[in-house]
């Protein structure tokens, strides 16, 4: 089971869009390819790496592209390094003077690590994505901020504990995250690749759902608050490939459910087919299914129900073909 188990309509996928659509005419085959070709390269000369992901490319955005699909094929994620620094975190929570100098000395292995055995964690995706494109003349930046996933959840904004990338493509910032687009930790710990190209130049009111800027800049034209950020619920990079706004429920915690009737509405550009939704839930590693009712489709809209039958808690998903983009903790209490 991935770890990572546990957004007027017209208006809102207009603005989803508008970012990945400023390069509607740009196909990334080549530059994905490109990466491909490329794969297992060093990373111990960045100069010649990125001048064999970038000369043969046009464009600005292309050779970016190809950059970050290389980091995020070729980057492994850290399961131990990530443990230790949310221990130390939490340890110096209310110490940040050590916290910020137990943090500077301990980059030092972050960056040694992801150089010899391309292996980090999401500040060292970070930097790497900001020091390759520095080196082909594209302005970009590390974004220190807050995300939320159902294994590492934000219910309140006090220390940091993500990274993510701004970059700047013909004058204009641009919002990313190689972390999330390189895999996930499955139940043993194991890093699995699974390049997803959702959070790739993401639109800022998508990407504000499940990323929260310490510098609130960073959240571009978003008006996301911090208190809907932390109350909303948790949302995965498959939400934007399939391109599903959820309108309800708007908040991640249901306590005050009704004849533990819950009721579900979705948008989507696409046209979503009724066989494809599901609820799910997990009783240890078992994935069960759960029986929706009353649904109902009008173009691009779905609505359906589901009733619980038994007092309790729940941690709940919704699934589009095999592909949760949403997650809830529901408290029943009839």
């Amino acid at each position: 089971m991935r770890n990572s188990i546990f957004f007027s309509l017209v208006l809102y996928f207009n603005l989803a869009n508008a970012q990945i659509s400023d390069f509607k005419e740009i196909d990334f085959t080549r530059a994905d390819n490109i990466a491909k070709l490329n794969k297992g390269e060093s990373l111990k000369n960045l100069p010649l790496l990125c001048y064999k992901l970038t000369h043969k490319l046009a464009t600005k955005v292309e050779k970016f592209r190809a950059i970050y699909t290389w980091v995020s094929m070729n980057v492994k994620g850290d399961s131990k390094m990530h443990k230790k620094v949310s221990k130390m975190r939490e340890k110096l929570k209310n110490d940040s003077i050590s916290l910020v100098k137990w943090n500077r000395e301990y980059k030092k292995t972050v960056f040694k690590n992801l150089v010899n055995r391309k292996k980090t964690m999401c500040t060292g995706y970070a930097y790497l994505i900001k020091e390759m494109a520095n080196i082909i003349d594209i302005d970009c930046k590390i974004i220190d901020g807050y995300g939320r996933t159902s294994s590492s959840n934000v219910e309140t904004l006090e220390a940091p504990n993500h990274s993510w990338n701004a970059a700047k493509i013909d004058n204009k910032w641009y919002l990313c995250d190689a972390t999330w687009s390189s895999g996930y930790m499955n139940e043993y710990d194991s890093f699995i690749t699974n390049y997803n190209t959702g959070y790739f130049l993401t639109d800022p009111v998508l990407f504000s759902k499940n990323h929260y800027p310490v510098l609130k800049k960073w959240l571009l034209k978003s008006a996301q608050t911090s208190t809907n950020f932390v109350n909303s619920p948790i949302i995965y990079g498959e939400i934007f490939k399939h391109k599903i706004k959820i309108v309800t429920p708007k908040e991640m915690k249901l306590t005050k459910v009704k004849k533990g009737v819950i009721n579900f509405k979705l948008n989507s550009l696409e046209n979503i087919s009724s066989k494809k939704i599901s609820l799910i839930c997990f009783h240890g590693e078992k994935e069960q299914n759960l029986k929706i009712y009353d649904l109902k489709k009008e173009q691009n809209k779905v609505a359906f129900k589901y009733q619980f039958k038994w007092k309790g808690y729940y941690d709940i998903h919704v699934k589009i073909n095999n592909d949760i983009i949403a997650s809830y903790t529901v408290i029943v209490d009839k």
